[in-house]
């Protein structure tokens, strides 16, 4: 799998998103797709960056689905927002909005752990377990 083309440069890890269309994630796909009542057709999504940007998850929660950080990356010509003079930057501000059901909030988390240990370890050896655990994991077991 290419990590690096499917890690958005925000360090959101498509891959693991449900509406990825990838063949290791068919089953996970159609059913958050037949869950929430989604027509298939519609959200064929290939990765942020095979998308220039478009994701059809930002549309799902009635949200402009031409990213806002992808347009900025590509303006500053760098491949993740780590990398930019202005990092971390308001766009990268965790949010509660909707944050029950989009991991936003990891994406500093994200780039920080692909910074430390680059994005192919990252995404092979943790990003599954971090992606779960923003669902799971309780408040009280870290603090």
């Amino acid at each position: 799998m290419d990590y690096r083309n499917l890690t958005a440069p925000c360090g959101k890890d498509c891959f693991n998103c449900p509406l990825y269309i990838g063949e290791e994630n068919k089953e996970n796909r159609e059913n958050f797709l037949k869950r929430n009542n989604i027509p298939a057709e519609r959200f064929m999504c290939k990765g942020c960056r095979d998308n220039h940007g478009y994701c059809p998850g930002l549309e799902i929660l009635g949200i402009d689905g031409h990213c806002k950080m992808f347009a900025c990356i590509q303006s500053k010509k760098v491949e993740f927002c780590f990398e930019c003079d202005e990092f971390p930057c308001p766009r990268l501000q965790p949010l509660s909005d909707r944050a029950e059901r989009v991991p936003h909030s990891l994406k500093i988390f994200n780039l920080c752990m692909i910074q430390k240990m680059g994005v192919e370890k990252w995404a092979s050896e943790h990003s599954k377990r971090i992606f779960t655990e923003y669902y799971t994991r309780k408040l009280d077991s870290c603090m």
